[in-house]
C-alpha cells in the first residue's frame, strides 16, 4: 500500500500522487493511484523496455474516456526523474525524453500519462535502429482466430528468412511481432525490409492480409503495419497499459501461448500480476542476446519473393 507524504499524497516509489482516488477508467473503476501502483509493481519488467530509448507518452488527463494526446518532448512538464536528451537528436523540436528508471515512469503517471511508447533505436546511436516491429492491425469485425493465423504467417515468413522474432499482445486488438537486429542498418533499410515483408505476406494471402493502411483497405483483412520502422515512429512498450476501457496491457508471450490466449487485451493492470506470479520463464528471455543482420543477401532473397 502507498504511504502518505507530507502533502497528504500517497507515496508511490517516492512520487506523491495527487487526486489518487480519481477514477481514470470507468469500465474497471481503476483509479490514478492503482495505475501508479501497477507501474511500480511491474517496474522490473517494464524499465528494460524503456531505458536508453527515446520515449513518447500518451497522456489522458481526464481519464481514458476523455481526450488523450501523444507527447515526446519535455515541454513544461515537471518530471525531474525523466532524462532530457540532447537537443541535437531532434534539432527541429523540443528535446526528447527518456525514462531510465521507475521513478520517471511513476512521475509521468502523476502528470496524467497512461501509455509509454519507445523508438526502435537507442539514444546513443539514434540513427541505427536495433529492431524491426510489425504491428498487425485487424478489421475490428474479424474474429481473434484471424489474428492468430496472420501472426503465425508472419512468424513463418521470418523463420524462412532465418530471423528470430518475438511476439507480444498490443493491449488492443492486434499483435506485435518484433525482430531484434544489430545496429548497422539505416532507418531506410529497416523500413524497406519491413515493407517488403508486408508486401510478401499480402501477396501470399491476399484474402487475409493487406499492405495498405487505412480502414477502407483492411475491411475483412489485417494490415501488417510496417510504418513503425521510420525514424521518429514509436510502438507501445511491453508492460505498458493502454488508454482504453479496462486499461489493458501489452504483454510478451511465447509462440505456444499465441494459440491459447483469448485476445490481445486479455491482460490488464488489475490481473497481470496473476500471470507474472505463475510465469516460470520470461517469454522474451533471449531477446537481449538476439542480434541479427539485415544483410544484403537477405534483402536480395526477400526482394526475389516479391
Amino acid at each position: 500500500m502507498a504511504e502518505k507524504t507530507a502533502k497528504n499524497r500517497p507515496d508511490v516509489g517516492g512520487i506523491g500522487i495527487s487526486n489518487p482516488q480519481r477514477v481514470i477508467d470507468p469500465a474497471s473503476g481503476a483509479t490514478k493511484l492503482q495505475l501508479a501502483e501497477y507501474y511500480l509493481a511491474v517496474g522490473e519488467w517494464l524499465v528494460p523496455h524503456l531505458a536508453k530509448r527515446p520515449l513518447s507518452i500518451v497522456r489522458a488527463p481526464d481519464g481514458v474516456s476523455g481526450d488523450s494526446f501523444f507527447q515526446r518532448h519535455c515541454g513544461r512538464l515537471k518530471m525531474p526523474h525523466m532524462r532530457v536528451l540532447d537537443k541535437s537528436l531532434d534539432p527541429e523540436h523540443a528535446r526528447l525524453i527518456q525514462a531510465d528508471n521507475i521513478s520517471a515512469v511513476v512521475e509521468a503517471v502523476q502528470m496524467g500519462t497512461v501509455e509509454f511508447h519507445t523508438w526502435n533505436a537507442r539514444s546513443d546511436r539514434i540513427d541505427k535502429p536495433d529492431r524491426v516491429v510489425f504491428d498487425l492491425d485487424p478489421d475490428p469485425e474479424l474474429p481473434w482466430s484471424s489474428m492468430v493465423e496472420a501472426t503465425n504467417m508472419t512468424l513463418k515468413l521470418l523463420d524462412q528468412l532465418g530471423l528470430k522474432a518475438f511476439i507480444k499482445t498490443s493491449g488492443g486488438r492486434g499483435m506485435h511481432v518484433v525482430v531484434p537486429i544489430d545496429r548497422r542498418q539505416s532507418w531506410d533499410c529497416a523500413n524497406e525490409f519491413a515493407r517488403m515483408v508486408t508486401v510478401r505476406l499480402a501477396k501470399e494471402s491476399p484474402e487475409q492480409i493487406v499492405a495498405k493502411m487505412g480502414p477502407k483497405n483492411r475491411v475483412g483483412k489485417i494490415f501488417v503495419d510496417y510504418l513503425r520502422n521510420q525514424r521518429g515512429a514509436s510502438t507501445v512498450a511491453a508492460f505498458s497499459a493502454r488508454a482504453r476501457p479496462g486499461l489493458p496491457v501489452s504483454v510478451p508471450i511465447t509462440r505456444e501461448e499465441l494459440d491459447q490466449i483469448s485476445g490481445a487485451d486479455q491482460w490488464n493492470i488489475l490481473n497481470l500480476h496473476e500471470r507474472l506470479k505463475r510465469l516460470k520463464l520470461d517469454p522474451w528471455a533471449d531477446y537481449g542476446s538476439t542480434r541479427q543482420s539485415l544483410s544484403a543477401q537477405l534483402l536480395k532473397d526477400l526482394a526475389a519473393r516479391q
